[in-house]
């Protein structure tokens, strides 16, 4: 009796492994180490996220330049008509992959989506494109959607484009918890420096950061 409920316990296990080979979006958050540095499982379905002016598609670690993402995307998804939703947009490898002390940097934030309109959501952080240090090799820049259990009051107050304060060692797992967030779907690009990132320290009158 003991070997067969083992042998149960072996068959689901390579069963739960095979699926998770079989998904792309697990496979590629696991291969990436997203899981665990950033999240404890993987998001099951794939966030569609595309920067329209560029042209740019964000593909599941697609390497995409600064120049290409200055401008908010457009992030669709299936959604309940019924249900409110939040995204977050993160860079955990701050200042670098190797030396991530500021992990994760808020991009951007935005809560009570009602169905998949974005636009209609409640902004927490203003978008912010990627700007990786000189030197800090590539980062990943996560999207994450979740299903909020209603509409919900969040206490966070709002952070401009133009404000780095407030947005580095931000949680992306522990905002999710306090709010009891569900996580739907998610994506992500690959990023390192260009000169144009210098654009963007002037504008947030940063210095550049050490790595």
């Amino acid at each position: 009796m003991g070997a067969f409920v083992l042998l149960l316990l072996a068959v689901a296990v390579f069963a739960v492994n095979a699926a998770n080979n079989s998904n792309p979006v697990v496979k590629a958050f696991t291969e990436n180490q997203l899981v665990p540095d950033i999240l404890p499982q993987a998001p099951d379905a794939l966030l569609d996220v595309e920067y329209k002016k560029s042209g740019k598609v964000v593909s599941l670690g697609n390497e995409i330049a600064r120049v290409d993402v200055r401008e908010a995307p457009q992030v669709t998804f299936k959604a309940d008509a019924k249900d409110f939703y939040t995204l977050q947009f993160v860079d955990p490898d701050a200042p670098s992959r190797t030396n991530a002390t500021k992990r994760s940097v808020n991009h951007w934030l935005v809560v009570n989506i009602p169905a998949s309109d974005v636009s209609k959501g409640q902004t927490l952080t203003e978008y912010l494109g990627s700007g990786p240090p000189k030197g800090s090799g590539l980062h990943r820049y996560i999207f994450l959607l979740y299903r909020q259990p209603g509409r919900l009051t969040f206490d966070e107050k709002l952070i401009s484009s133009k404000e780095l304060t407030g947005r580095p060692l931000h949680s992306a797992q522990k905002f999710a918890e306090k709010y009891k967030l569900e996580l739907q779907a998610g994506n992500f690009y690959q990023a390192q420096y260009d000169d144009s990132v210098l654009e963007l320290q002037k504008r947030l009158n940063i210095a550049p950061a050490p790595v």
